[in-house]
């Protein structure tokens, strides 16, 4: 699965859109992290414990939405976006969409 942030890929050409491919997951923090989390606020600095669950939460919603390009028969998902939010006060979701597509070499 070729999956670029770009609208075109170098050497393919589109054959057939499919569609609006989508993944998305929300993250809950625990009370070690926020205590971690709360911690590090007081002194400043990264805070690596949301960082890496951000990042734990993006390559699921990755997945997920490669998953459903693949249902639709798609071997490409171009022009891909990731979106966050907050949902409620102790939790994230995070968005990935972009249109699955067929290609083939030039």
């Amino acid at each position: 699965m070729i999956v670029v942030t770009t609208e075109k890929i170098p050497g393919y050409r589109i054959v057939e859109v499919k569609g609006l491919a989508r993944g998305g997951v929300v993250m809950a923090t625990h009370l070690g992290r926020d205590i971690l989390a709360g911690l590090r606020n007081l002194v400043g600095g990264e805070v690596k414990e949301y960082t890496e669950m951000m990042a734990q939460a993006r390559e699921i919603a990755l997945q997920r939405m490669i998953q459903s390009a693949e249902e639709m028969g798609a071997n490409a998902v171009i022009g891909v976006r990731f979106m966050t939010s907050n949902v409620g006060q102790r939790m994230a979701e995070v968005y990935a969409y972009g249109t699955a597509v067929r290609v083939e070499p030039e």
